[in-house]
């Protein structure tokens, strides 16, 4: 599929999926830094990706203030003299290194975390005169600026420019790495036919895509790369354009092709049934009888299920599934992990063998000869249900009679691997399941114009989870309190503080607190985070989950579906970092048994107004829903999925939270542009299709009759 969508794609874009190491100055090394740094639209980090990149800042070298004029959280240029290194104690220590700076009004400390100990000693010899830039924290009331961006001489400054962006890192890659790539990128880019309105761009002041791109990489000055300022502004809009110009395309081809009714009898539903400990509750009888409905309809289904932690999503879409087996069909359930299908396949597996269902799981890492067997099953029929990762959407998976396509946490997927689950089969009918509450006025703008079914009630046998709030200061209680816990069997997740600039940062701090905690309970603490690799991942998660640890420091790739009922205490550090709706995600991976849960939100002391109303609604309520209704209110649209690492759906360029307004004239565009020339064969609609193209939306040009 990707091969093809290689082939059709516009000649004119080609420089702008070549490899990023293809770029003059980068090679082979730099390149799989850069292939970490822009992970996740593809395995070789391309020029399209590293241009998205775009910069989260700028230092300003026009004015230099004094250390004690120097402002938190803002990139500043010092002018600071060398006083003091402050080595870790011993060269293998996970400690960070630190060199205190100063200047006549006060001084910093510098803060290097796996560190390169002989590069600090030489750019920094003490006594010497340097110029340092970066974030200005606090810690602990003193000033610290952790991984300057820049250090330099007199002669180093004077080659630096007035205003330069700053992009967010990887553990390895430097500003300048990226501001040299970048140069050589800004070079491949094509002249672009003019894609949008002429009309509404005059009317929003909003430049061509080329020139916002050049105004945000080569700002002149900081208002430049301002998130609402016209250049972003342009580009946020024709991500937006593309995103739904292709939902309104993929809606329009569902309505055009006609559904297959598939009428079940009930009985595999009933075994079901009986084989639960517990009824459903009021709104899973309803939204099964919704599906049920649609499945027996003849037009195609497009049902977004949403429901808070722990509702019963995946019961839903069982009885979903044999319905269509009960037809004499298949149905296939995707999710965005294995951890995550693994865990859905151990969970329906009893339910499934007491009702007679054939279930397989399906994964990337299957060894050859169970993977053979299971596509030989599946083409054959002699499997009613495959649950598995992306590894369902492959060339080599065929289904005999796939009838119904359930996709769980349905924003770590795009368009494409939805459209490319229901092409396994004649008119395939799709679920989508959401465990994140979604305020209506949001539901469009992730999954298009869907129905929605909603989980409002949790399962009978749920204890509902205190929740209080700490400063850190008390951590050496926490601390305490969770060793006395674990001495009666307790099991405990401890959440490392997101660091918004660099994922490098956040494993720090997760490795970090794993090594204090390891020290406090030898051999019982786990550590998981995202640049773990899989089986590493699978083997913490594990060894959790049978109770070898009873401790699991994770960063926040633990979110979303883990579920080890055993586990009910849920620290989180830094909470004031955090959404409320990944603050909701996170604790919802405890209180999951009967047993008495807890959740301590850690915080730092001087709360803002925004960090002290997202804590306290965490310690009032347990309503999902209402969680995303106050984060809507608190943080806008942008972040109601959360934040970067829980996989917000799809955007680069565009923040809702800030760009939330540019939607609806988005959608009304991509009507009308539709009513008018539905195949894009007008001037205006082959630069549409170089638009699609060029932000991946182009699975919707294969949707068009004449395309």
């Amino acid at each position: 599929m990707l091969l093809c969508s290689a082939i059709m794609r516009p000649a004119l874009l080609n420089p702008l999926f070549a490899p990023v190491r293809a770029l003059k100055g980068v090679g082979p090394k730099t390149g799989k830094l850069f292939d970490r740094l822009l992970e996740g639209r593809a395995e070789e980090a391309r020029v399209c990706d590293l241009l998205f990149h775009l910069p989260y800042s700028v230092i300003d070298r026009r004015e230099q203030p004094k250390i004690r004029d120097a402002e938190p959280d803002k990139i500043v240029m010092l002018e600071v003299t060398v006083a003091e290194h402050r080595p870790p104690p011993t060269r293998h220590s996970r400690a960070p290194y630190r060199v205190l700076v100063e200047d006549e009004t006060g001084d910093v400390l510098l803060v290097f975390f796996l560190a390169n100990r002989e590069w600090i000693e030489r750019s920094l010899p003490v006594g010497e005169k340097r110029w340092v830039s970066g974030k200005i924290e606090l810690w602990e009331g003193a000033k610290q600026m952790v991984h300057p961006d820049r250090i330099v001489d007199a002669a180093g400054l004077a080659r630096l420019p007035k205003v330069e962006p700053v992009y967010g890192l990887t553990d390895g890659l430097y500003q300048r790495n990226v501001q040299r790539a970048m140069d050589a990128a800004m070079e491949k880019l094509p002249a672009l036919p003019e894609w949008l309105d002429s009309a509404f761009a005059r009317q929003r002041n909003l430049p061509g895509f080329n020139t916002a791109l050049q105004t945000i990489h080569r700002p002149r000055s900081p208002e430049d790369i301002l998130p609402d300022g016209p250049a972003r502004v342009r580009l946020a809009y024709d991500e937006l354009l593309a995103s739904q110009l292709a939902l309104v395309m993929m809606r329009a081809h569902m309505r055009e092709t006609r559904g297959r009714a598939s009428m079940g009898n009930g009985r595999i539903a009933q075994k079901i049934l009986e084989a639960l400990p517990f009824s459903l509750t009021n709104s899973q009888r309803q939204a099964v009888a919704e599906i049920i409905g649609d499945l027996e309809s003849d037009k195609r289904m497009l049902r977004l299920v949403q429901g808070d932690v722990g509702s019963g999503k995946t019961l839903v879409a069982l009885l979903a599934m044999a319905h269509v087996v009960e037809a004499g069909r298949q149905a296939a359930m995707m999710a965005p992990t294995e951890i995550l299908a693994r865990q859905h396949y151990e969970r329906l597996k009893p339910l499934c063998e007491a009702a007679g269902l054939r279930l397989a799981l399906l994964t990337g890492r299957d060894r050859a000869a169970h993977r053979n067997k299971v596509l030989e099953e599946l083409a054959s029929g002699e499997i009613d249900i495959a649950v598995g990762t992306h590894a369902l959407f492959q060339e080599s998976v065929v289904f005999h009679d796939l009838a119904l396509a359930v996709v769980d946490e349905q924003h770590r997927f795009g368009v494409h691997q939805r459209l490319s689950l229901g092409e396994k089969g004649e008119a395939v009918d799709i679920l989508v399941m959401t465990a994140t509450p979604i305020p209506r006025t949001l539901v469009l703008t992730y999954f298009g114009d869907m129905d929605v079914s909603t989980l409002r009630e949790k399962p009978a046998g749920r204890s509902p989870i205190e929740t209080r709030a700490m400063p850190l200061e008390r951590i050496n209680e926490v601390i305490d309190g969770i060793g006395r816990a674990m001495a009666k069997g307790a099991r405990v997740y401890w959440v490392c503080p997101l660091v918004e600039e660099s994922e490098e940062l956040d494993v720090a701090a997760a490795q970090d607190r794993f090594a204090e905690l390891s020290q406090t309970f030898p051999g019982r603490a786990g550590l998981v985070h995202g640049r773990l690799k899989g089986p590493e991942k699978d083997a913490a998660m594990s060894a959790f989950q049978r109770g070898e640890t009873q401790i699991l420091v994770a960063t926040t790739v633990i979110e979303v579906g883990v579920d080890v009922p055993e586990a009910t205490i849920m620290v989180i550090e830094h909470a004031e970092r955090f959404g409320l709706a990944q603050l909701h995600q996170l604790r919802g991976r405890v209180g999951r048994g009967a047993a008495k849960s807890s959740c301590l939100l850690l915080y730092k002391q001087g709360l803002g107004e925004v960090a002290r109303a997202r804590i306290e609604i965490m310690r009032e309520t347990e309503d999902g829903f209402r969680i995303a209704e106050e984060d809507l209110k608190l943080r806008g649209e942008g972040e109601v999925l959360g934040t970067r690492q829980s996989g917000t759906p799809g955007f680069r360029l565009a923040s809702l939270e800030i760009h939330g307004g540019l939607l609806a004239a988005a959608r009304d565009d991509a009507g009308l542009i539709l009513a008018r020339d539905p195949n894009l064969e007008s001037e205006r609609g082959k630069a549409l299709r170089i638009l699609l193209y060029l932000f991946e939306r182009d699975e919707a040009i294969k949707l068009m009759r004449a395309g």
